[in-house]
C-alpha cells in the first residue's frame, strides 16, 4: 500500500459513533470512508451520503470494497463481526468496549494472529494531543511514577431508550462508560492483581459501579454509572506532584500538573472535528509500515482492560444476588 493512497475503510454499523468517525475523515489526509454496511437502512443511506461511501447490502460486498473495516455496532455483535473481517484478510479497527468478555476477545487475538492481520481496540484518549502533550511534558518535567489513579464519570442523561439499559444489547455502565476509566488506570499503573466493586443493578444491567483495584504499580479508584450525574475528571498521582485531566477528560483537550514544589503547569491542546481522526491516523500508519499491533494500545492493555470489566460487572451482579 503506497503512502500516498487514501485508506478505504468500510464501516459496519451505522449508529451515533459510525457518524462521528466519518466526520473525522474530514479532518485525515489517510484515509477515507469507501462503504457502509448495517441492517437499518434509513440510517445506513444517510451515513453513505454523508460519507460519500457506497451502501452494500452483504458483508462480502463491504470486504470487496475497502482497505480495512471499522466496527461501529454495540458490542453484542463485535465478535462475529470481527471474525469475518479477519477471515476475509481485512485488518479491523473495533469499537470499544471490545467484546461481550475476555473470552470472545481472545477468539478474536487468536484469528488475527491466525490471518496475519492489524486488529486495534478503538479506544481514543490515548491519541488525542492533549495526551501525547502530556506524556511529552512529563518524560521532560516529571512528577515520578504515577501509584494512584482516580477517575469516573456517571451519565444522568442516558435515556431509557438507549442500548446501555438492554441486557439482550450487554448494556450496562461499565461497558459503556467504565471502559474508559479501566484503560486509564491500566495505563498508568499496569495490569490488575485485585478488583473489589460493589454497584447497583437495574433492569438487568448494572447502572452505577465503584471499582477498587489494586495494580502491577499502584491503586486505582474508578466509578461509572447511569441515572447520576458526576464531573467526568481524572486525577494521577505521584510522589512529586500530581495531574488533573479536567472534564470530559476521555475528549481531553486540558490538563493542570501541580509539582510538590508550588509549580503549576496547564497543557490545553484542542482537538479537531470528532477527534477520531488521530487514532486512524495511527491505525493507517501501522498498516503502512505492515505492523499487526499497536505499540500504543497492545492486545495486552485491551485484555488487560476487558479482565477488570469482566470481574467488576460479576461482582456487581453477584452483590445483587446476595441482597436478594
Amino acid at each position: 500500500m503506497s503512502g500516498k493512497d487514501k485508506i478505504r475503510f468500510g464501516i459496519i454499523g451505522s449508529g451515533g459513533i459510525a457518524r462521528r468517525f466519518a466526520l473525522s475523515m474530514q479532518h485525515t489526509e489517510n484515509a477515507c470512508v469507501s462503504a457502509v454496511w448495517g441492517r437499518n437502512e434509513a440510517t445506513v443511506a444517510a451515513l453513505a451520503e454523508a460519507g460519500n461511501a457506497e451502501v452494500c447490502l452483504t458483508l462480502d460486498a463491504l470486504f470487496d470494497r475497502c482497505d480495512a473495516v471499522y466496527i461501529a455496532t454495540l458490542p453484542d455483535t463485535h465478535e462475529p463481526f470481527a471474525l469475518a473481517a479477519l477471515e476475509a484478510r481485512k485488518p479491523v479497527l473495533c469499537e470499544k468496549p471490545l467484546m461481550r468478555s475476555s473470552e470472545e476477545l481472545d477468539r478474536v487475538l487468536v484469528a488475527a494472529r491466525e490471518n496475519n492481520q492489524l486488529f486495534m481496540e478503538a479506544m481514543k484518549p490515548p491519541f488525542f494531543p492533549l495526551h501525547r502533550s502530556l506524556r511529552e511534558h512529563l518524560e521532560k518535567d516529571p512528577i515520578g511514577n504515577v501509584q494512584y489513579v482516580q477517575s469516573g464519570y456517571c451519565d444522568a442523561r442516558v435515556s431509557q431508550y438507549h442500548p446501555s439499559w438492554r441486557a439482550d444489547l450487554h448494556g450496562g455502565a461499565l461497558q459503556g462508560i467504565g471502559v474508559y476509566q479501566a484503560w486509564l488506570a491500566v495505563e498508568w499503573l499496569g495490569p490488575a492483581s485485585s478488583i473489589a466493586t460493589i454497584g447497583r443493578m437495574q433492569n438487568g444491567v448494572d447502572a452505577f459501579a465503584f471499582v477498587q483495584v489494586e495494580h502491577q504499580r499502584g491503586f486505582s479508584q474508578l466509578h461509572c454509572g447511569m441515572g447520576l450525574s458526576s464531573p467526568g475528571e481524572a486525577t494521577l498521582c505521584a510522589e512529586g506532584g500530581h495531574v488533573s485531566l479536567h472534564a470530559p477528560w476521555w475528549n481531553p483537550v486540558r490538563a493542570t500538573i501541580r509539582y510538590k514544589d508550588g509549580r503549576t503547569v496547564t497543557l490545553d491542546e484542542p482537538f479537531a472535528g470528532g477527534g477520531l481522526q488521530y487514532e486512524v491516523d495511527h491505525f493507517c500508519q501501522l498498516l503502512r509500515t505492515d505492523m499487526k499491533m499497536s505499540p500504543v494500545l497492545t492486545h495486552t492493555i485491551s485484555r488487560d482492560v476487558m479482565h477488570i470489566l469482566d470481574a467488576a460487572r460479576a461482582q456487581v451482579m453477584a452483590s445483587q444476588l446476595h441482597r436478594g
